[in-house]
């Protein structure tokens, strides 16, 4: 039987996700920006009913494309609030919609997002050792860093423990417990 962080559930819904995703480095900007909107759409609810809608939310929002969602029209929020199969909070689908075109414009500007995003911790996974659960911090200096300077380009729902979670999630930190048979995996992966 092997050792999971304490957050993952036997058998759960989240169990495949912690052992094939969670933590591991990600520099492909479409899966970053997919990250990116999901964090934000989690804010108040657990990350297991944003894994549950995973597939619904890649069907609404077209493979989250950032550049399909960005000339999103009010007639496409709407088919998107209606929709039973997402977290249909008007101010996140609202957010989704501007963080689309924020994170075009850090594509143009920039050459592309993962360039920018991996900035914040020196373009190397930060390897932490934590040995429980609860000594894993709900934000850092560096996701502090990271949404303030979203937030000055123009994102929404990227506060600093949105970030945090969002650089848990695409490994720019190993938070893995080092108890958990993932975190040497990861710890040795780039």
């Amino acid at each position: 039987m092997k050792t999971r962080c304490e957050w993952v559930k036997p058998h759960g819904f989240c169990t495949d996700y912690h052992d094939l995703e969670w933590g591991v480095p990600v520099h492909d900007d479409r899966l970053l920006f997919e990250f990116l909107i999901l964090e934000g759409f989690q804010a108040g609810l657990s990350w297991e009913t944003v894994l549950r809608k995973r597939g619904n939310f890649r069907k609404a929002f077209l493979g989250f494309d950032p550049e399909r969602i960005a000339v999103f029209t009010g007639d496409d929020q709407e088919r998107l609030r209606n929709d039973p199969g997402i977290i249909r909070n008007r101010l996140k689908i609202a957010a989704a919609v501007e963080n689309a075109r924020a994170f075009l414009n850090i594509q143009r500007e920039m050459g592309g997002f993962d360039d920018y995003i991996w900035r914040f911790v020196g373009g190397m996974p930060i390897q932490n050792s934590w040995r429980r659960l609860a000594d894993i911090p709900a934000h850092t200096p560096e996701s502090v860093r990271m949404s303030r300077d979203l937030q000055k380009r123009g994102f929404r729902f990227v506060g600093p423990t949105i970030c945090y979670a969002f650089m848990q999630a695409v490994g720019m930190v190993n938070d893995h417990t080092v108890d958990c048979f993932r975190y040497a995996e990861i710890s040795g992966s780039s």
